[in-house]
Formats: C-alpha cells, sequence, structure tokens
C-alpha cells in the first residue's frame, strides 16, 4: 500500500480511500480519461482490485455479482457519456435484482456543464438517465460535499430496496484537493426492527396454524439461523429463485423452487398458513399471480410497499427478515403444534415436481444430474438466461449456501458470462472457497463474448456450460406454439468456439455425446482459470418437452 504524506488529497482519492473503510475489496469499469483520478488511487493505494472488463456492461453486471455473494457492495466505475449509458442496462438488472452498487461515472469539466455547448463527452442529461435506471443519482459539485455525497449514496444503496445509486464526478472535480478527513467510515445504517404490538398480532395469528409454510425469497438470505429454528417447529419451506439456498436444498422440509408447478399448488392447498418474507412473489414465480396459494397469507418484508402487492396480505409486519423472524420464533417455540405429516407432504410434493422436470429433459438430465456429482455443492451457480436455465437450471442442481445462487433476475440474456467473472473475483479477494459455474446458451455468451478476454486476463477461476444450439431456443418454441412455426431471426452463426477459445487462452472441453458427460465433466472440475465446456446441442438432440416462455395460467 502507497500512502501520501501530504495531508491533501484529490477526490478521486478520497473516493477510493472511502470504499476501503466500506469493505470493498475489488471494483470493476473501463479506464477513461474522466474516472482517471480514481482509477490511479486505485492503483497507487493497492488495496482495491480494479477489474479491467471490455465494457461498461459487463463491469456493472460483475459488480452486481460480486455484492450478491458477498453481501456488500458491489463498485462499478465507468466513463462519461456514451461509457456511463453502456451500463444501463445492467444498472436495471441492478435494480431488479436489489443489489446494492456505486455506480462511479464522470462527467466534463464543471465550467461547460448543463450549457447546450455541444462539448465533447457531454451527455447532458446523463444524471436523469442515471435517476432512471437506478434508486437515485448525485452529481458532486465540489470538493467539501465530495464525502457526504458518497456516504448518503451507500446509505441509500443498502436501505430496503437495495439497489444501485449513481455518482456522477466532473473532472475537474476528481481533481480537486481536500483535506483528508479524519473519519471516512460509511454511515451506520440499522435494520428495520419491527413493532411488539406487530410481532405479537402475526404471532397470535400463527400459533394455531397446524400445516405453515415458510416462502422465502432474496430478501431473507441472511435469516439462515432465525429460518432453521422454523424448520425445527416442523415449518415446510418454499423458495423464490432468489432465494434458494436459505435453507439447504436437499434439506427434507425445503420444497425448494419448485414454487409453481402443479404438486406445489396442491401442497399449499393443504396447509393452513404461509408466511412470506423478503419476496416480491414475482409474475413468472406466481403464474402471474394466480398461483393458488394458502388463503392465510401472512408477509413479513423491509420494505413497507410490500403490503398487498401481487397478493393480499392476510397480515403484514416491516422489518429485517433476521432479525423479525427470530423475534417471531421466540414467541411461537413451544406454542404450535405442526402438523407431523407435513414435512412428508413436502417431500413427496418436490419428489413429484422434479420428477416431472426430469422427464422433461430428456438426455439433458444426464448433464443436470453430473453437474452435482462431479462439481458437488461448494459452487457458485451462475445462469444465463437461456433455454437450459429455464428448463432446469433455476431448480438444479442442489445448492446449500443463501448466496450460491446468481442469475439474471430480469431476464435479460448475455449477463450471465460478466457475472461469473465478477463472483470469481469476489472469491478470489474474500477466500470464499467455491467455484464460480455459469451456465449459458450461445447467443448470450457471443452478446459479450469480449469478456472472456477479462477473464483470461484476470485468472478468473470460472467454469462456463455452454449450451450450443446454434439458435435462440426459447423464442423459436414460442414461434411454433403461437406464430404457426414460421422462423425468423433466430438461427445464429456462431464461430468455431474450441479455436477461438484456444486463441484467447481459455481451455476448451466439447461434450458431443451424453455418454461423456461424467469423464468431461470430471476432467473440467481439475482444470483452473476460465473453462469451456460446450454442450453441442445440435447432436444432443431436443429436451423430452419444449418451453415456450413463462407458464401462464388460464382464468
Amino acid at each position: 500500500m502507497t500512502t501520501s504524506t501530504d495531508s491533501r488529497i484529490t477526490v478521486g482519492e478520497l473516493a477510493a480511500r472511502f470504499l476501503e473503510a466500506c469493505g470493498v475489496r475489488a471494483a470493476f469499469g473501463v479506464i477513461s480519461i474522466h474516472n482517471m483520478p480514481i482509477l490511479d488511487a486505485f492503483h497507487r493505494r493497492g488495496e482495491v482490485r480494479f477489474v479491467s472488463a471490455r465494457g461498461e456492461a459487463g463491469a456493472c453486471n460483475m459488480a452486481d455479482a460480486y455484492a450478491r455473494v458477498t453481501g456488500g457492495l458491489g463498485v462499478c466505475v465507468t466513463s462519461t457519456g456514451t461509457g456511463c449509458g453502456n451500463a444501463a442496462g445492467a444498472m436495471v438488472e441492478a435494480m431488479t435484482a436489489g443489489t446494492p452498487l456505486l455506480h462511479l461515472t464522470g462527467q466534463i469539466e464543471s465550467p461547460y456543464l448543463d450549457r447546450d455547448l455541444g462539448y465533447i463527452h457531454e451527455h447532458p442529461a446523463q444524471l436523469a438517465m442515471l435517476q432512471a435506471v437506478g434508486k437515485a443519482a448525485f452529481r458532486i459539485r465540489n470538493a467539501e460535499t465530495a464525502l457526504a455525497t458518497l456516504r448518503e449514496a451507500v446509505r441509500l444503496a443498502f436501505t430496503a430496496p437495495c439497489g444501485p445509486v449513481s455518482i456522477e464526478i466532473p473532472i475537474d472535480i476528481q481533481k480537486q484537493l481536500l483535506p483528508l478527513p479524519a473519519d471516512l467510515h460509511p454511515l451506520e445504517l440499522a435494520p428495520v426492527r419491527p413493532g411488539a404490538s406487530a410481532l405479537n398480532g402475526l404471532a397470535e395469528r400463527l400459533r394455531g396454524a397446524r400445516r405453515p409454510l415458510l416462502w422465502l425469497g432474496g430478501g431473507a438470505r441472511g435469516a439462515r439461523a432465525a429460518v432453521e429454528r422454523f424448520l425445527k417447529m416442523g415449518w415446510g419451506v418454499v423458495t423464490s429463485v432468489q432465494g434458494r439456498g436459505i435453507v439447504p436444498e436437499d434439506h427434507p422440509a425445503n420444497l425448494g423452487s419448485y414454487n409453481l408447478q402443479p404438486p406445489a399448488e396442491a401442497l399449499y392447498q393443504s396447509c393452513d398458513a404461509m408466511l412470506v418474507v423478503g419476496s416480491r412473489l414475482r409474475s413468472n414465480e406466481t403464474l402471474s399471480y394466480k398461483l393458488k396459494l394458502p388463503r392465510a397469507l401472512y408477509r413479513i418484508d423491509a420494505n413497507a410497499l410490500a403490503h398487498n402487492r401481487g397478493y393480499a396480505s392476510d397480515y403484514f409486519v416491516q422489518g429485517d427478515a433476521s432479525d423479525t423472524l427470530h423475534a417471531l420464533a421466540d414467541l411461537l417455540e413451544g406454542r404450535m403444534q405442526v402438523d407431523p405429516e407435513l414435512v412428508g407432504d413436502v417431500q413427496r410434493a418436490r419428489a413429484e415436481a422434479a420428477g416431472t422436470l426430469e422427464a422433461a429433459l430428456g438426455p439433458y438430465a444426464t448433464l443436470k444430474n453430473e453437474i452435482g456429482r462431479q462439481l458437488g455443492t461448494s459452487i457458485w451457480w451462475v445462469r444465463d438466461i437461456t433455454l437450459s436455465n429455464s428448463m432446469w437450471g433455476n431448480r438444479a442442481p442442489v445448492l446449500d449456501h443463501p448466496r450460491a445462487g446468481v442469475h439474471a433476475l430480469g431476464g435479460g440474456i448475455g449477463q450471465g458470462l460478466a457475472m461469473g467473472i465478477g463472483t470469481a473475483i469476489a472469491d478470489a479477494v474474500h477466500g470464499l472457497g467455491r467455484r464460480t459455474v455459469v451456465l449459458a446458451g450461445d447467443g448470450g455468451f457471443m452478446l459479450n463474448v469480449g469478456e472472456l478476454a477479462c477473464a483470461v486476463q484476470e485468472r478468473a477461476d470460472l467454469l462456463v456450460i455452454l449450451m450450443n444450439d446454434s439458435q435462440y431456443g426459447v423464442i423459436r418454441n414460442i414461434q411454433d406454439d403461437i406464430y404457426g412455426g414460421r422462423h425468423c431471426y433466430v438461427d445464429l452463426h456462431n464461430p468455431d468456439f474450441e479455436p477461438f477459445c484456444a486463441s484467447l487462452g481459455v481451455q476448451h472441453l466439447s461434450l458431443r455425446d451424453p455418454a461423456d458427460t461424467r469423464d468431461v465433466l470430471a476432467r473440467a472440475a481439475t482444470l483452473r482459470g476460465p473453462v469451456v465446456v460446450e454442450v453441442d446441442m445440435k447432436r444432443w438432440g431436443p429436451f423430452a418437452a419444449k418451453f415456450a416462455g413463462p407458464i401462464l395460467k388460464k382464468d
């Protein structure tokens, strides 16, 4: 670490020191003339590893994934104008996923701002654009207010519902000197604690429940210990896709994310209470809000606006998931008589749903199962939006960690590779000890394929399972289902991935036959650095069932 003997530092160095105080170990972005004071401070100080992405969209996806697996602050640094705009789509994804992320971007020199001069690199409405794709956006107008702005931005990023916050810093302000502040720590953010009367009211309604279920969403990822107390009382658990792994998915009381299959819906109808914790009950996981949930539906959420969204809440408590569940368990332990048959019914519903999924996969069931056998459960499971993800990746393999699942919650393709890099970097700098595995389709992979060069340069330890069918498979199925089989704009021209990977120094393994799956994945498990296992779907053949977009339920 290099320290300055001068008591005055630039605003760029202030930003770097503040991020260090926030516990940030890695940041992601693209260097430009409009962010060099910040990145030069990263370089000189040597405390924050800066990952040079090939594009701002990828950088923001990397920062998003870093935050998801660490539970800390993700940081993306971009240029002004076009460079900043490139990150907008990834900012929308971070907003959708509720990721605490700080986006630092540049701006042209202050004297020329907002004057409609056509000044090079200026985006006159940049701040408005950033406000539209995140929780908030600020401009630092002088050195004296820089630290206050940084602190407030991070506070907002971590305030429920969490999300990305941008700060625009004109390049002349980044270079300004100011005295080194005595205290650079972020503002303390206390969890939202429920009131005693609200908790008592919820406990009173739940004490008589004989067949209660917890529905856990991403907002409950820090509540495993509290959830385990409910499991000991005999409760069952089902999760959203974002809540996978809060309870290990091989736990007998865990339905997993088989949350909208017919066996799950039948189970719900046998239950007399469901407590939804930290979940928005999203459309694609509730049959567009037509999934029949237990009639007594209660909610816990740190966001007060979650009350009655999508589904009416019979009772709502605002509070942090972990604190509120612990306090609720204090009021319920020893006071409930849960049906001892409930856990067995959960197991049967899961087995039936998983069996239906397995039957729909055809030859790809081998791939699903061997990923679990050869790579184990100690993985970060990163999924791009692709046919295989929709068919099985969102629900298998078994996850045992509340942050093990990372995917594009907003449904945009092409973000998985970058998210895998951010995940692998997070694992490396924080010593988390898990292998990053990315499930991607060829269409999404090619969208941001340049980030594969970033993965090599950064020595990111990730394994990509590349499902190559040379088409947009889901769109083709929709065309079959709705558009009379008229196939247009879905066929894709791809490179020969083996020499392509070789040209970048990426290890490539071909998987042309389901019979070779065990051997190929066992070999891949021994390799380190970026590895691509290409599954030739043309040779493997089709799935046994077609997936043609989110399942809809008829009235």
